[in-house]
């Protein structure tokens, strides 16, 4: 369905006098005016509202597409493209790609002369952008020519996007006198949370580093913070752990532990604690303090202790991200019932991607396939209490039913890492924050307390070989800052805990009698219905309970291999197995098509796809769901919403 921004932009555009400008056929921009950055010209201030937020205030006409006039920018259908190309792209690329596109239609000038964007900007933007215009069948648009409108370093060109990292960059000194092991116990804007988690980063530069996973709707980076003996690279059999905040933009304690905890990672690693120094040269940790800074600023906007009990909860689309991913629960439900079907490891349904699907949550599914994660938590608030999955009721018609995982002991084990050492949690009053809960030891299975469908952590168990949990911090969603202190004290201890966990079970390699690495092998434990999978490099985690167990390690084209493994109590370092598999043929290796099941369930994985059956470049399939190319080349679906523009329709955006 149409956005109404999108209706309204187009509705302005058909009833203004449109200006051709420089619209050529679809090919090269041939015909158009080229500036260089030796045109002269007359500065006047920059009053288009789809860039008002440009790195500039001045702009001059004409422009390099022949467009003379404010005016005449505005009822052009480039114009048009650029105010509702983030709801076409469904908030891929934005804001990236509306102030590149402002560059070229209302140009930078200062003192008397246009600058050009530079080339290298657009270049990599196209590059990362591509797939996106592909997925809805749309031409690169002609005004984003990267060779044509854009220039050199060497004749000073400039960076567009510049403003997107305006402040983020600059350094906030520490008051007077505090040491920078000094944890500032508030809350943090969006501006301050990328600074402290920069600059944490920059102390520990052996340790730790930032990147981002990619943007909101409203165009912020989602900003990871990782912590490792070799930050940036995968090491063999180094589990891979996640933490997530922030899902839901005003349950805010969940941000403000993890970016006190990233403080607290590199000051106690400086410092020497033996314990802090073995968690991070064994395990590399991933924290995201803020899956939805768009939430956040709405609920931020109103204050601790004013903000209502939904306000920002949802991203900047008015969608709740811990509904919004794949619905693969009740998938495993209908396989559960066929004998021998594989129920881990279950696909994206091609139906869910014509539904609403935030780039947030995007963001997170292409994340999960550039890491082999295997332990996850989602920190929120509202509550006292952790659960874990399933959050999807097994029958339809209950809302609190016992949901289990084949994982159940697992999953307990793991909850219970983090209750058992968290104080309120412990706390034996009933009256308390979380009190109904004490009976169970302040865990619950998701579905026992209330089902809902979409959510992440039922998502990361049934998609991947992650398990994740759901840790709910506290009654109040929007604490006062004088309670922050304390929330950390009760909290810190259950995070060391949890990300400890990492470490149970068992880990190896799996390989063949080369000692090549055998990916996306299958690790099988009789009893447990859940396979897990190895990684790239032929390394896995197999997260298990204390006791004995028959791993079966096994690949296409291999005969499998059985193991008995027993895992004493209080063991609490992963036991290492290590799997060789034997080629069944004597040729050469070929990956054999996976036995077909009794039902349409899932089959092993063939070579050239990832674990997920899905083309191992992140994020394609997506994508490619998305393109319904109609019989006879027929239009595009977006097509439609271009046709109040009259004889001005831009076809050069069609790609046939």
């Amino acid at each position: 369905m149409l956005l109404p921004p999108l209706l309204a932009a187009l509705a302005a555009a058909a009833a203004a006098a449109a200006w051709p400008g420089c619209q050529p056929a679809r090919g090269p921009a041939g015909g158009c005016h080229r500036p260089s950055a030796s045109d002269s010209a007359t500065c006047e201030d920059l009053q288009l509202r789809t860039c008002s937020d440009a790195a500039y205030n001045q702009t001059a006409f004409p422009t390099a597409l022949e467009h003379r006039s404010r005016e005449a920018v505005e009822s052009s259908s480039e114009y048009i493209l650029l105010s509702v190309l983030h709801h076409l792209l469904e908030g891929q690329c934005n804001p990236d790609l509306r102030l590149l596109g402002c560059a070229v239609l209302a140009p930078r000038c200062k003192g008397g002369r246009v600058h050009r964007p530079c080339q290298r900007v657009c270049d990599a933007l196209r590059e990362a952008c591509q797939p996106a215009f592909d997925a809805i069948d749309m031409a690169w648009p002609y005004f984003l020519d990267c060779s044509l409108y854009f220039g050199g370093e060497e004749e000073g060109c400039y960076d567009p996007l510049e403003k997107l990292r305006g402040g983020l960059d600059e350094e906030e000194a520490l008051p007077s006198g505090v040491p920078p092991t000094f944890l500032h116990f508030t809350h943090h804007s969006y501006a301050q949370m990328a600074r402290v988690l920069r600059r944490t980063a920059a102390r520990c530069p052996h340790i730790a580093k930032t990147y981002s996973i990619g943007r909101s709707f409203d165009g912020k980076e989602l900003l990871v913070i990782e912590f490792s003996g070799r930050p940036g690279q995968h090491e063999l059999m180094e589990p891979e752990v996640k933490l997530i905040g922030n899902i839901h933009g005003n349950e805010v304690a969940g941000r403000e532990m993890l970016i006190y905890l990233a403080q607290y990672l590199c000051s106690e690693y400086l410092l020497g604690s033996p314990r802090i120094q073995r968690l991070l040269n064994t395990t590399r940790i991933h924290l995201l303090p803020s899956m939805n800074p768009d939430g956040y600023e709405v609920a931020a906007a109103e204050g601790a202790g004013y903000n209502g009990w939904t306000s920002g909860r949802q991203n900047a689309q008015n969608l709740d991200l811990n509904r919004n991913f794949p619905d693969l629960t009740s998938e495993f439900y209908r396989l559960a019932s066929s004998r021998g079907a594989r129920t881990d490891h279950i696909p994206i349904p091609q139906h869910y991607w014509w539904g609403k699907v935030a780039p947030e949550t995007k963001a997170i599914m292409k994340w999960m396939r550039t890491a082999p994660f295997m332990l996850s938590a989602s920190l929120h608030g509202g509550d006292l209490v952790v659960s874990y999955p399933f959050d999807l009721s097994q029958n339809p018609h209950e809302e609190k039913m016992f949901s289990p995982t084949p994982d159940e002991k697992m999953f307990q084990l793991l909850a219970r890492a983090y209750a058992d050492v968290h104080p309120m949690m412990m706390d034996r009053s009933e009256n308390r924050c979380g009190g109904n809960f004490l009976k169970r030891g302040s865990i619950i299975n998701g579905a026992d307390w209330y089902s809902f469908t979409g959510g992440m952590s039922d998502f990361n168990y049934l998609h991947s070989n992650c398990f994740e949990i759901t840790v709910e911090l506290g009654c109040v969603k929007f604490p006062p800052e004088e309670a922050l202190y304390t929330l950390w004290q009760h909290n810190k201890e259950p995070l060391l805990n949890f990300m400890e966990m990492a470490h149970r079970g068992i880990k190896g390699v799996v390989m063949d009698k080369f000692g090549k690495p055998v990916k996306n092998a299958r690790i099988s434990v009789k009893g447990i219905r859940h396979d897990i999978t190895t990684a790239p490099d032929g390394d896995y985690w197999r997260l298990l309970p204390p006791g004995s167990h028959i791993v079966i390690a096994q690949a296409p084209g291999y005969s499998k291999v059985i193991k008995k493994v027993t895992i004493p109590a209080r063991m609490k370092r992963a036991g290492r197995v290590d799997f060789i598999l034997q080629s069944l043929g004597t040729g050469p290796k070929r990956f054999l098509q996976g036995p077909q099941r009794s039902s349409p369930g899932l089959r092993d994985t063939p070579r050239g796809a990832g674990p997920y059956r899905e083309p191992e470049e992140p994020g394609q399939e997506p994508f490619r769901a998305r393109r319904q190319p109609g019989a006879g080349r027929s239009k595009p679906w977006w097509w439609s919403y271009f046709t109040s523009l009259n004889q001005h329709k831009p076809r050069w955006l069609l790609k046939y």
